[in-house]
């Protein structure tokens, strides 16, 4: 693969640590992504975590929006009629477009109206101040209302996310929010919140939301022209363009709205295979025309360089080799200590007191691997007999700790517990009582 890529054994490694930091399973993306920050692994994996935090890239900036195209050619427009529409057959028909006349005629007018009010006074939601201020608080407000359950909102500007979409191409879900809207309240309270949405989302696309009634959701809402609300429009690169290919305007279930975004990803998906080709392939003819300036002095250093590198794996060979040996020899050692502790511990089992001895405590242990065991002490014994009872068996994890159920309480057992040891009326344990065995180096 490194050979097919023409990269160099120290790129190969990089990639290679990218992928095992981010995740990243694609080797083409991987090296992109690098290639970006000039091979930079600290400042590539950093920008991958924001991206998946909700974060903009720290490191683009390029900080002015792309122009966004916005055609009915290239859109699914899927739109659902307002939720307070209760009639039926002919009847409701004619009432949800005698309505949907009304509220055009309505919007017409005040338009024209609005639009004569801002000559003499213009809207102050135009004059953008702060628009990272503007999300976040819309984020945070939102999240007091409706809770923490949601797909990952983005935390940047709408113009952080359509560069970061393009620079990562990927999809861009944008989220208008009214709150006055009567269908609002139930998209936040019930679509939004549910798993499987969250999970799309947040694995195929980034996610901005913003409120309209803010200057930078103001800005945006003028600029992709909604209709109704709830509103969601999916922006991805699409002929080298960041374009609008979808467009979800009026109340939606949560399985609906993941068949609608499944449908308009689906319907672009090749967009984006054609942009990555695109884009390695570019990065391709870069590095070859790189490697083809440094291919000289390369030449010179090659025999230096492999000796180097054979003495330097030699040593590292050795170097784990002895470093196994001595683990195994540690190993070995702990094993054979905690078998001689086996034994010795056996001495510090109490003898088990009858079943109809009346101080007697009828102990139900649970270990790791779910074994069950039944053993009854007495309650002046203290709870160090029970800890050598349980280290003592055969299939007793060698470093444990000892709990109740419920309320789940951690016994302070061990020999290397401080303090006075307990007794099991002490400690609350009386009659029938049941323990769950907690292996600490699983």
């Amino acid at each position: 693969m490194a050979d097919h890529l023409r990269l160099t054994s120290e790129q190969t490694e990089k990639i290679l640590q990218f992928q095992d930091l981010t995740g990243i399973e694609d080797m083409s993306i991987c090296r992109d992504v690098l290639q970006r920050h000039s091979w930079d692994l600290e400042v590539s994996v950093q920008e991958q975590l924001n991206m998946r935090e909700g974060r903009p890239s720290v490191f683009n900036a390029e900080m002015r929006a792309p122009a966004v195209v916005s055609s009915t050619s290239t859109q699914r427009v899927f739109f659902s009629p307002p939720s307070n529409n209760d009639g039926t057959g002919v009847r409701g028909l004619f009432k949800y477009v005698f309505s949907l006349l009304i509220q055009l005629c309505y919007n017409t007018l005040a338009n024209f109206f609005q639009f004569a009010f801002r000559l003499v006074r213009p809207d102050p939601r135009r004059y953008v101040t702060d628009p990272v201020a503007d999300v976040l608080s819309f984020i945070h407000s939102y999240e007091q209302k409706y809770g923490n359950l949601h797909p990952v909102f983005y935390q940047g500007t709408y113009s952080q996310a359509l560069n970061d979409a393009k620079q990562e191409l990927r999809f861009l879900l944008v989220y208008l929010h009214c709150e006055d809207h009567q269908d609002t309240h139930n998209f936040c309270r019930y679509t939004l919140p549910c798993a499987d949405v969250i999970d799309y989302i947040n694995s195929n696309m980034l996610f901005w939301a913003c409120s309209v009634t803010t200057s930078e959701g103001y800005r945006v809402s003028q600029a992709l022209r909604e209709n109704g609300y709830p509103f969601l429009a999916i922006i991805v690169l699409h002929d080298n363009r960041m374009t609008v290919v979808g467009r979800l305007e009026g109340p939606v279930e949560a399985i609906e709205l993941i068949q609608r975004l499944q449908t308009i990803v689906r319907d672009n998906e090749a967009a984006l295979v054609a942009a990555r080709a695109e884009r390695v392939e570019r990065n391709f003819n870069q590095t070859l025309r790189q490697q083809q300036d440094q291919a000289y002095m390369e030449s010179l250093l090659a025999d230096q360089e492999k000796e180097r590198r054979r003495c330097e794996e030699r040593e590292r060979l050795e170097g784990e080799a002895r470093q196994q040996r001595e683990r195994e020899h540690q190993e070995q050692q702990r094993r054979e200590e905690i078998q001689r502790q086996k034994i010795e511990f056996l001495t510090h089992v109490p003898d088990e007191p009858p079943t109809d001895c009346p101080e007697a405590v009828h102990m139900v242990i649970k270990l790791p691997d779910g074994t069950r065991l039944e053993r009854r002490f007495l309650r002046t014994d203290t709870l160090q007999a029970i800890f050598y009872y349980v280290f003592c068996h055969p299939l007793s994890p060698d470093n444990f700790e000892i709990a109740t159920n419920f309320p789940k309480k951690v016994l302070q057992c061990s020999p290397q517990s401080e303090g006075r040891l307990l007794t099991l009326k002490e400690a609350g344990l009386q009659n029938r009582e049941v323990l769950f065995v907690y292996d600490l180096e699983a």
